[in-house]
């Protein structure tokens, strides 16, 4: 056998295509990214589809449809007894759901819990969860049967309201949807992740969701600010109240997408000597009491976060502010008080409003709530929709399920006259009849020939007991005839009558909301202000020293002798700053990005303090390149030297997030100028060779969102802006630099020299009398 290893090794054999030429393929084969992309879009569309958005129809995802399908199949109504839920959830993955039976019951225990559901439509026995997060028994352990309220989804699921599709093995049949009397979307709303889109739709009142609806009904034209009078907001199991302004809940419906603000609701009780306590009985949307229990104790005894071996100051800080108003925290729920928090405060002499605003901005007391009304449409595709958008779709399926309920009702009636008349008759002609059949060696075609009957008549006349054709008998056919006559008359007047077809429909919207419907649990009351967030820190002066190689301090007071302060061996000031502890420091890296930092939190002491990037993020690469520390409301100019420039307010500046957020634009090779406080009318800018440019502040653009900015001063090929300032009115400019030799030297400008050196922005501006190098402004 001949070694060809070498020769291979020298000449590879070349790789194969990856999308080979198509008479390469078989007949079945795919190149492999289509096939990668048919795969990947057909998993996508089934977990849209058949897992995580609901139908606007009946407002329920595939597995949720099943088990109530199942139960109904299984006679398991509001009045019959419980069984076994491993009962159910066998029926349920034998014969619709594929899939393991913990997700089955999982979907079961959901819409079981009447904290997760506005209107539970399984009725459980036994352990089925808690709101703290404790989780259900064992399948084999409860028990479960249908509620009332799901007789709305079943009540009229075998009346040709819907169309029946193949189960995953085609041995049985399984409803499209169910016949929804009410738009269940929005009653016990959805959430659920798909691919690449999610939903989450809030629950909401059923007797306001059905005045809505019967007002569109009503109105086809009316739009949102018609119908949210009467659907103000989410209504939801555990309570709460609302506090986002109607302006952003009307912004939340009319787009499909926002976020509302809930806090808990609580009361003030009263005691003896004056004393008094908060007993907090509602929750906001999946806050659990347990959840608020931990949060308080994180609060009032914080730990070392990973990686750290003491506690922050903002940790110590809201140790020290909650357990100053805070005396003790006690969960007394129960099965009669499903939610009872008891919070003694420290003092009785603390005020109720600032104890309350405390809590609620540390804790899950108040909340934020999205909206996302993403569900799979009439037309079968997912969309986000507004509020108008899903009762004018859930309207028209309405419509359409009344039409075939009423249809199908019709030819039930038609048959049973048919039926009717054959046996009247065979009442008027008995002994004819009789005799017919007993000389007859084939009765029902002689029946058909003598009597001009149907198959179906003759079929029936033959199977009838005679006794059902005595006298008394053909009283009752006489009656049941006009009966089903009149009930006709009725049937066929709704289908050829939109209007009476309507009024119908908005009947037995209100019936049912008469009889299912309950009160508002979750109070609509929107706050002019949430509760404050930030610690509240005494207001002391303060000077923030940072060091070259980026260490970061703070010293008590001001007017500190920069000589007095010591650094690290081989580093150096970088800036020492005097600012306020409720300022903040504004840090600005080398591309552009800005970072804050709490002045109160920075370490104190005589020490070196702490690396600023354990404060802050920097991205990859960047290092710092500059700090300011002033009062939030101070407006700065910012440049670089390229020469473009904006104006802001420092709080234009200021991030929430430990990794900044963008705030200027550079080109390669650009870096950030000293920035320069606002001070007066008009602004300096100085070249590095020597030019200066004094130009009228009105003519520097104001951009809150930072970015790019415009020219400040025109520059030659080559040439950098090597400073910036705006100086008070009647104050000199100080030019300092480099003179002969290197040595330190100033050019003071007064305010009279400067009209001579006065020009519109973007120019090149005036050559400086002295020639200096290395120029800042001061």
């Amino acid at each position: 056998m001949t070694d060809h290893t070498d020769d291979l090794l020298d000449h590879p054999p070349p790789a194969p295509p990856i999308n080979p030429p198509p008479d390469e393929l078989g007949d079945d084969a795919l190149p492999l990214d289509q096939f990668a992309e048919r795969a990947y879009l057909a998993y996508a569309m089934s977990v849209v589809r058949s897992r995580a958005l609901p139908q606007v129809e009946d407002g329920l995802k595939p597995v949720q449809r099943r088990i109530l399908f199942a139960m109904n199949e299984m006679r398991l109504s509001a009045t019959s007894k419980h069984v076994k839920s491993a009962r159910v959830v066998g029926d349920v993955i034998g014969k619709y759901h594929p899939h393991g039976d913990s997700s089955v019951y999982d979907a079961m225990v959901r819409v079981a819990q009447d904290f997760s559901l506005r209107y539970p439509l399984v009725d459980g026995q036994g352990n089925f969860g808690s709101r703290d997060g404790d989780s259900a028994a064992a399948m084999r352990y409860t028990e479960c049967r249908l509620t009332p309220i799901a007789e709305l989804l079943l009540s009229e699921i075998d009346r040709g309201t819907v169309d029946f599709l193949p189960n995953y093995d085609g041995a049985f049949h399984e409803p499209q949807f169910l016949p929804a009397r009410l738009p269940f979307v929005l009653l016990n709303g959805a959430s659920g992740i798909a691919v690449g889109m999610a939903t989450e739709i809030p629950p909401h009142n059923l007797a306001e969701v059905a005045e809505a609806t019967v007002a569109l009904i009503r109105n086809p034209r009316a739009g949102l600010d018609e119908i949210l009078p009467l659907l103000p907001g989410p209504d939801f199991p555990g309570g709460g109240q609302l506090i986002s302004s109607p302006e952003v809940v009307r912004e939340a419906y009319a787009s499909g997408r926002g976020s509302l603000r809930l806090r808990a609701r609580w009361r003030f009780e009263e005691l003896a000597r004056g004393q008094w306590r908060v007993i907090v009985d509602e929750l906001p949307p999946g806050v659990s009491t347990a959840q608020v229990l931990s949060e308080i104790e994180t609060l009032t005894n914080p730990q070392p976060r990973s990686g750290k071996k003491d506690v922050t100051q903002e940790q110590k800080q809201l140790k020290q502010l909650v357990l100053g108003a805070l005396e003790s925290v006690r969960d007394e729920s129960s099965d009669k008080a499903s939610v009872r928090i008891v919070l003694e405060p420290r003092s009785s002499r603390i005020p109720r409003d600032e104890f309350m605003a405390v809590l609620l901005a540390h804790t899950a007391l108040e909340t934020t709530s999205s909206i996302n009304m993403t569900m799979i449409g009439r037309d079968g595709r997912p969309q986000q929709k507004n509020l108008v958008q899903v009762l004018r779709e859930w309207i028209d399926f309405r419509h359409v399920t009344v039409e075939r309920r009423t249809r199908h009702r019709l030819d039930e009636v038609d048959r049973r006259i048919h039926i009717l008349e054959g046996r009247m008759i065979a009442y008027l002609n008995i002994e004819e009849v009789i005799r017919v059949i007993r000389e007859s060696d084939e009765p029902k075609p002689a029946l058909i020939e003598a009597f001009g009957l149907s198959e179906t008549q003759a079929e029936d006349i033959l199977e009838i007991r005679l006794r059902q054709l005595a006298r008394l008998e053909g009283i009752r056919i006489e009656r049941e005839l006009a009966t089903l006559r009149e009930e006709r008359e009725g049937l066929q007047h709704l289908l050829d009558n939109t209007a009476a077809m309507t009024r119908l429909i908005v009947k037995e919207i209100r019936d049912d909301a008469k009889k299912f419907g309950d009160a508002r649990r979750t109070l609509i009351e929107p706050v002019a202000a949430v509760a404050p967030a930030e610690i509240s820190v005494p207001d002391e002066p303060v000077t923030v020293v940072i060091s070259h190689n980026g260490w970061v301090r703070s010293r008590q007071g001001h007017g500190i002798d920069p000589a007095t302060i010591s650094y690290k061996a081989g580093d150096h000031a970088f800036a020492v700053i005097e600012t306020r502890t409720v300022w903040p420091l504004v840090v600005i890296d080398t591309k552009g990005r800005a970072y804050t930092v709490r002045v109160s939190e920075l370490p104190g002491g005589r020490g070196d303090g702490n690396p600023i990037t354990t404060l802050v993020e920097f991205q990859d690469g960047a290092k710092l390149a500059r700090a300011v520390s002033a009062a939030p409301d101070t407006q700065w100019l910012f440049a670089n030297s390229g020469g473009y420039g904006f104006i802001c307010k420092l709080s234009d500046a200021v991030s929430r997030q430990r990794a900044g957020k963008a705030f200027m634009t550079l080109d390669k090779g650009e870096r950030i100028l000293e920035p320069a406080r606002v001070a007066g009318d008009w602004i300096a800018a100085v070249s590095g060779n020597g030019r200066i440019l004094v130009f009228a502040r009105d003519e520097m653009k104001v951009l809150a969102a930072g970015g790019r900015g415009v020219i400040v001063m025109g520059l030659d090929k080559d040439e950098a802006m090597a400073a910036v300032a705006v100086p008070e009115n009647d104050a000199p400019l100080i030019v300092a630099g480099a003179g002969r030799g290197g040595k330190a030297a100033e050019l003071e400008i007064k305010p009279a020299q400067l009209e001579a050196l006065r020009g519109k922005r973007a120019r090149k501006g005036t050559a400086l009398q002295r020639n200096l190098k290395q120029i800042s402004l001061l």
